[in-house]
């Protein structure tokens, strides 16, 4: 493959419609070989209206459908369906409806997870979803967390329920042919802000103990994708949040928990990201600091070229001595272990 079809399988993007026809964007950059991924939404946060991505059960797989034909290589298809508030496929679209992880947490009965798991799995598979950004094992440590907590997003204050529910998520989709993507490392229960919106400290909140569920799940095997926080951290790294620092991901998740699957940026449009650093050097940082693939949703910002644009820096990073090559290379080997298999 040459460089710049490596690149492209290293990003994914989000984008606006309910269809991909012959003029858009999305379809552009996708028979391209631009991007190896999509994220789909139901809500346009930058507009304020639903209607993004999401109408039906029907629309959403022709969708995929016509984005998958028109791919090279198989893309990556994601969605954030952790249940609860945080479903972007909802009941009234057709999709099953799953209790908040908190709910299911307290309840502490792994069998209903699991049944609650396999019905979201299979209305995944039916529409042509591959890739789910949960469960999250981000610790309940903290109630009024403006992201975690007050959404009721985390299983438990206790690492061994959070990894216990997670477990069975993980192996329903597994089932399906689904990876699931493990969320938020090194941990994001404890924050007392919103990386949504800004720069996020949990030096003074953070605890060893919120990595618990990932050496628990990692150890076990089966977990094929994890997704870096915009958490910053001093005690881990002195200089970037967890998804721009080579420590967090290189040293702390790969050698020490020996994770050896991919990792993916969390939204490099929020506001802990795009408040602190350019596009390219939040580009240039995320892939040196070890993320195999780089997630830009695209939706708290907007710009039709968005994929375009990412591709061509990122390019321009390797080109110029940035990036290493090698880099690139060993990014898209796992890139293309999770995606092995899947259409």
């Amino acid at each position: 493959m040459t460089l710049e079809e490596k690149v492209g399988q290293l990003l994914m993007v989000g984008f606006r419609g309910l269809e991909a026809g012959p003029r858009s964007p999305i379809l552009r950059a996708v028979e391209a070989g631009r991007i190896g991924g999509v994220v789909l939404f139901d809500r346009d946060v930058k507009l304020g209206r639903d209607g993004r991505n999401v109408r039906d059960a029907g629309q959403v797989r022709r969708l995929i459908a016509r984005l998958q034909r028109a791919a090279p290589l198989p893309l990556l298809v994601a969605v954030d369906q952790e249940g609860g508030r945080v479903a972007r496929l909802q009941r009234r679209h057709g999709f099953p409806e799953t209790p908040p992880a908190r709910e299911l947490g307290a309840e502490d009965d792994p069998a209903l997870t699991r049944r609650h798991a396999e019905a979201t799995a299979a209305a995944l598979a039916a529409a042509g979803v591959n890739l789910n950004f949960a469960p999250v094992v981000d610790l309940d440590v903290f109630p009024d967390n403006p992201i975690i907590g007050r959404f009721g997003r985390s299983y438990s204050a206790d690492p061994a329920v959070v990894a216990r529910h997670a477990r069975e998520v993980i192996a329903a989709h597994a089932a399906r042919g689904i990876a699931c993507c493990l969320k938020h490392f090194p941990g994001h229960g404890s924050s007392r802000g919103d990386s949504h919106q800004g720069f996020t400290d949990v030096s003074d909140t953070w605890t060893p103990a919120e990595l618990k569920p990932y050496r628990e799940l990692i150890a076990a095997g089966g977990v094929e994708a994890v997704m870096t926080a915009h958490v910053f951290n001093l005690r881990l790294d002195p200089e970037h949040p967890a998804s721009l620092s080579r420590p967090t991901v290189e040293g702390l998740l790969r050698r020490d928990i020996g994770f050896a699957g991919a990792v993916l940026s969390d939204d490099l449009d929020m506001g802990a990201i795009r408040s602190e650093y350019s596009r390219e050097h939040a580009l240039e940082l995320a892939l040196n600091a070890g993320n195999d693939m780089l997630l830009i949703a695209n939706n708290l910002e907007f710009r039709r070229d968005a994929a375009e644009r990412a591709h061509a820096a990122v390019v321009a990073l390797v080109r110029g001595g940035r990036v290493p090559a090698a880099r690139v290379d060993e990014a898209w080997q796992r890139v293309r272990r999770l995606k092995q298999g899947r259409s």
